[in-house]
């Protein structure tokens, strides 16, 4: 039987942070040219809009599909405090979207560990973080 060589900590860590600053690189790569689709698309998307709203319509067929001009609304709080008030006075925590913010968790059960919350599981694993070598 072979023994199985053991590569040094400092090879793996060399190793790790070289492929993560590869992938920040590609990342960056790749954000920068979907920036510039995004922007193409949404110079598109307003002139279809501006002529669909010149001529009053609200869905066009073509040959290359239908383009459909719709009413998107997105609701935003300006007074949290006020708001939770109201979802707590109205019954309404359906109207709020299903995510806990985790580090908010994590110190109300550092904060009060003799509370039970039904419900709510954890998932605790280990992770690896490499960080540069800092000058001496």
């Amino acid at each position: 039987m072979s023994e199985e060589k053991t590569i040094p900590m400092d090879t793996l860590a060399k190793v790790y942070r070289k492929i993560r600053d590869k992938k920040a690189a590609l990342t960056t790569v790749y954000d920068t040219e979907v920036a510039g689709l995004d922007a193409q698309l949404a110079q598109l998307s307003g002139a279809m809009k501006d002529q669909m709203l010149a001529m009053g319509l609200t869905s066009v067929r073509t040959d290359q599909g239908t383009v459909v001009l719709m009413t998107k609304t997105r609701y935003t709080a300006q007074d949290w405090d006020a708001f939770k008030t109201f979802i707590v006075d109205n019954d309404g925590l359906d109207l709020l979207e299903h995510r806990i913010a985790q580090t908010n968790m994590a110190k109300f059960l550092t904060d009060n560990p003799e509370k039970v919350i039904p419900g709510l599981s954890s998932n605790s694993e280990y992770a690896v973080s490499v960080r540069k070598p800092t000058a001496k």
